[in-house]
């Protein structure tokens, strides 16, 4: 299986809202409410302005398996109010609406995904990768413990919505020596919500 990683045009907003309407009628067939607006969640009205000014900016890329659109992922270093200490935005760059299309499950595109936000990080010089999960999705905290991330704390009620479980991990070079420019860069950086 290959995997391949792209930045996304705004072509590609309609992929994604696919994408997380299909994931969304999944979790909801499996007794979670992430991302329905009973559950708080942003309608995909919402979903798809966020995903909008993410792709004008840059900080959105497409993940194709042989070819196909597989799953998608937001990398910048904003997060949502009350949820990261500035210090801890100011070392790490924040994963947001990380999507793997269901037919590619099982695949190891969110791993592909999840390496490609390190690869981000250590071009932009971040010490960590960073997000917020469902809260009350603890198969998704699971999955991402399986990928290497620490539970670092629930949000407090003061923080925004309902994906106030925070996860991190160290950044884990690919090259420790690496020399070359970067062929990727995140908006705002010099130098260069989550679900399943």
């Amino acid at each position: 299986m290959s995997v391949r990683l792209r930045q996304a045009t705004l072509g590609d907003l309609p992929l994604i809202c696919r994408l997380r309407v299909q994931r969304t009628a999944w979790l909801a067939a499996r007794g979670s409410d992430q991302w329905t607006v009973a559950g708080k969640g942003r309608p995909i009205e919402i979903f798809a302005g966020e995903v909008g000014r993410a792709l004008d900016a840059g900080e959105t890329w497409v993940a194709e398996v042989d070819g196909e659109p597989a799953g998608t992922i937001t990398v910048n270093r904003r997060s949502d109010p009350g949820l990261w200490s500035p210090w801890e935005l100011a070392e790490s760059v924040v994963v947001h609406f990380m999507i793997v299309d269901l037919r590619f499950a099982g695949r190891e595109v969110g791993r592909h995904l999840l390496d490609h936000a390190d690869r981000l990080a250590e071009r932009a010089d971040r010490a960590w990768v960073r997000l917020d999960a469902w809260t009350t999705n603890s198969d998704l905290h699971d999955y991402y413990r399986r990928a290497g991330f620490q539970l670092a704390r629930i949000a407090g009620p003061g923080a925004h919505g309902p994906s106030r479980a925070l996860f991190q991990r160290r950044v884990v070079p690919a090259h420790p020596a690496r020399t070359a420019p970067s062929r990727y860069s995140l908006q705002g950086y010099s130098g260069g919500n989550s679900a399943m």
